[in-house]
């Protein structure tokens, strides 16, 4: 079953999905509980019995927290995340492109080279060999904006740390997102200071409880910023710093 679009918790109306996830949960062993469609303090033990004995499909623990949001419902019924939804066509078109480079590697390992990262690379105006988060995101934004006829508004510029610094969107710093994570959306970029000028950078392609889910560039699945592969993975909001960017579009 495809994932409805909403977090279900404790008290939730909708009977209908909530008598399948009570459903699934017995299946799993993660009841017993009464399949009568109210989402109550036992299906809410349930829900938590199970995140506390499962994974999301990148390994990482679910939230104890006795919600069905997008991660506990992809590991409940075994289902891929789908890539998020945006009111904006544009942004659906980028997080399109952008899940559709997943598990694009370099070639060979460890080199920063290969056909499509040296695509992405020269997007920015790199030749091969250069670190290129910065690049696929740039990419990703540009093959989408070209294929709606709509101006790119990313500065064209190979570092993340340059990114920050001279964009024209608008920026969302940590502090701001951590007190409001209502402020971040699908499409908008994270930026990841590592110092000494350097850092890493994707594309947020959803969020959920206190994470951002994310495609990325130069990684790999232990989030490593010189990683040699596209991924799709989830970070900590509270580990993104300084922040997010966020921009608007406007058609040539």
């Amino acid at each position: 079953m495809n994932y409805p679009l909403k977090t279900f918790a404790k008290g939730d109306p909708d009977s209908s999905i909530v008598e399948q996830i009570q459903n699934r949960l017995n299946e799993l062993g993660s009841g017993p509980v009464v399949v009568d469609g109210i989402f109550g303090k036992k299906t809410d033990h349930a829900v938590r019995n199970f995140q506390s004995q499962h994974c999301d499909g990148q390994g990482h623990p679910l939230t104890i927290d006795g919600k069905v949001g997008i991660l506990t419902w992809s590991s409940l019924f075994d289902k891929e995340i789908p890539p998020a939804k945006s009111e904006s066509p544009v942004i659906n078109k980028v997080i399109e492109i952008a899940h559709g480079e997943i598990g694009v590697s370099e070639v060979p390992v460890g080199s920063n080279k290969g056909p499509r990262v040296e695509e992405y690379l020269r997007s920015v105006r790199l030749g091969p060999g250069f670190p290129w988060c910065a690049a696929f995101v740039f990419w990703c934004y540009y093959e989408a904006c070209f294929k709606l006829r709509i101006l790119n508004p990313l500065v064209k510029v190979p570092g993340c740390m340059q990114h920050w610094k001279k964009t024209t969107g608008t920026r969302i710093t940590t502090k701001q997102a951590m007190n409001d994570p209502t402020l971040l959306e699908p499409g908008m970029i994270f930026i990841i200071s590592r110092g000494d000028g350097k850092g890493h950078t994707g594309i947020v392609t959803g969020i959920q409880d206190g994470f951002i889910l994310t495609i990325e560039g130069n990684t790999n699945n232990t989030h490593s910023s010189e990683g040699v592969k596209v991924c799709a993975l989830r970070r900590k909001i509270s580990t993104i710093n300084p922040g997010f960017i966020r921009y608007c579009f406007n058609p040539f």
